[in-house]
């Protein structure tokens, strides 16, 4: 089978970093929008159209993950379509973001000039690590006063036990910015018009040496830009294709995403660098994408996009063969076939039907329940793609209905909730009142927010007696004696799965101790 380019990838930033900003831009440059304003809405809720979400548009943050896709024909004309990823920035939805980085085959890191690494960067770096996918970086708001651009690659360098290779230089930065100077292209591009946005003027030069630079830069820039590209090349790694692919080095562009430098050189780079769909994590083996059976994993499940319709989309990463409309797959979960006769590709809200998909798209089935995160699905039974886990929630809340006949709408909004990956719930064994787990504070806010918007269900949360769960496992009887003991704090979560409501870590230590025969996890795969 002969398998069309595809470039599936994600962009990884601490809040504010410009992540939005430059998924704006880049859908731009690719065609899928026509004007930057398009994906912009006026008056006080600025935002991008991939925060579609009610809190997003109040918070101005993205807290779910998007999937928008788009083409571009590479330096050949070869055409390549590209999968974007759009990840929650906030570190409450670290749980999201890692099952949105399992389906990606390579990232972008975007770090802000100003302030560098940054906790929540770190964090999505060390989940791009775990699973060796490449990173290109980009240093964003070089047009901005920030930090010294070596200081810069040095702290990606030693924060991130990474191999830098500057792709590009900047001519200055803040005030003092006059251009970028791409090393690959020996071109020199430069801000011009009324808003200083890159609107095209390009200078092809023969390298730093050419005379014609003094025309386009100041005499201090021209200098600066000399010394420095100088050091840069000298002192850093010089782009290796297989390190990069590996995870040892990242290629570092400069630019700015809102003034639209460096977009299209990131572009050329993810169409040159970023690898094709990589062979999948699966029992009884790794898929590769050359197979021809159809497979693929669900590591999304989104409720109400459309609240019109109230409806709910599996987002599925194809993993291998080619997919048709209407064809008959079965999920792990439950076992029976289903046909998928309406295949969804996506624009953020926007969507159209999609005759036929191939390895590294993203595809959404709307479905009724039947599909949850992990399941895998293939045209024959007997695969299961590995590495989608569940996490034991740091923050644990009871739920209270404002509205007590409402019992029943809550339940549901609950299960939608749940099966999206937004919250977990526990049923103890003792007392009617459902425990909510959740990774982070932001989810309780996403979670009262969406049971109002979505679901007309006015819901508080109090505190509950318990700090964290663990997944219990062992054998039946030792299991049966510890949950007898310890009845106040058991639970079953979703799939009635055992668990253990802890008072506090040091209550799990103390529990393990004295219980060595029974596991007590932390994440649990499906």
């Amino acid at each position: 089978m002969t398998i069309p380019s595809r470039r599936t990838f994600a962009i990884i930033s601490h809040p504010d970093a410009g992540k939005t900003t430059l998924t704006e831009k880049l859908l731009l440059a690719g065609g899928a929008i026509h004007l930057a304003g398009e994906v912009k809405a006026r008056g006080a809720n600025r935002r991008a159209r991939s925060d579609w979400m009610k809190i997003e548009q109040q918070r101005g943050i993205s807290v779910t993950s998007s999937v928008m896709t788009f083409e571009r024909p590479d330096a050949d004309g070869n055409v390549i379509t590209f999968n974007l990823l759009d990840t929650p920035g906030h570190e409450d939805f670290s749980e999201d973001t890692y099952r949105t980085l399992t389906a990606v085959d390579s990232a972008v890191m975007v770090i802000d000039a100003a302030k560098g690494i940054e906790p929540q960067t770190r964090k999505l770096f060390e989940v791009c690590r775990l699973r060796s996918v490449p990173i290109i970086t980009f240093i964003n708001k070089v047009d901005r006063e920030g930090r010294d651009p070596f200081a810069l690659l040095d702290e990606v360098a030693d924060a991130l036990a990474l191999d830098v290779c500057p792709m590009s230089w900047p001519v200055g930065m803040g005030g003092a910015f006059e251009g970028i100077f791409d090393f690959a292209t020996n071109r020199l591009m430069q801000p011009s018009g009324p808003s200083k946005e890159f609107q095209g003027t390009v200078h092809q030069l023969d390298g730093l040496d050419d005379a014609t630079l003094e025309q386009h830069l100041s005499k201090d820039g021209l200098a600066q830009l000399r010394e420095e590209a100088e050091l840069a090349r000298g002192g850093y790694a010089s782009f290796d294709l297989q390190a990069y692919l590996h995870g040892d080095l990242t290629p570092v562009y400069f630019g700015s995403a809102l003034k639209n430098f460096g977009v299209g050189e990131l572009i050329a780079a993810l169409s040159a660098y970023a690898p094709s769909p990589r062979a999948q994590p699966a029992e009884p083996a790794p898929i590769d994408p050359g197979n021809d059976e159809v497979t693929g994993f669900i590591f999304k499940v989104q409720a109400n996009m459309d609240p019109q319709h109230r409806d709910r989309i599996a987002f599925m990463r194809l993993c291998s063969g080619k997919f048709r409309r209407g064809m008959k797959l079965t999920p792990s979960g439950s076992g029976k076939p289903i046909a998928v006769h309406s295949p969804i590709l996506f624009f953020a809200q926007d969507r159209e039907i999609a005759d036929e998909a191939f390895p590294g798209d993203i595809i959404g089935i709307p479905n009724h329940g039947t599909l949850r995160v992990g399941d895998t699905l293939s045209e024959k039974a007997g695969v299961r793609f590995t590495g989608l886990p569940n996490f034991a929630p740091e923050i644990l809340r009871r739920i209270t209905l404002k509205d007590p006949t409402k019992t029943k709408q809550l339940r549901k909004a609950l299960d939608d909730l749940s099966e999206e990956g937004v919250i977990q719930v526990f049923y103890p064994e003792i007392g009617s009142q459902w425990i909510i787990g959740v990774v982070g504070q932001l989810q309780l806010d996403v979670l009262i927010s969406r049971l109002e918007a979505e679901y007309k269900v006015g819901a508080a949360l109090e505190p509950a007696p318990f700090e964290t769960a663990r997944w219990l496992s062992g054998e039946g009887r030792m299991l049966e004696d510890f949950a007898g003991v310890n009845r106040s704090s058991m639970a079953k979560d979703r799939d009635g799965n055992p668990v253990f409501l802890a008072r506090s870590a040091w209550d799990v230590g103390y529990q393990s101790e004295r219980h060595p025969e029974i596991k007590f996890s932390a994440t649990r795969e499906r």
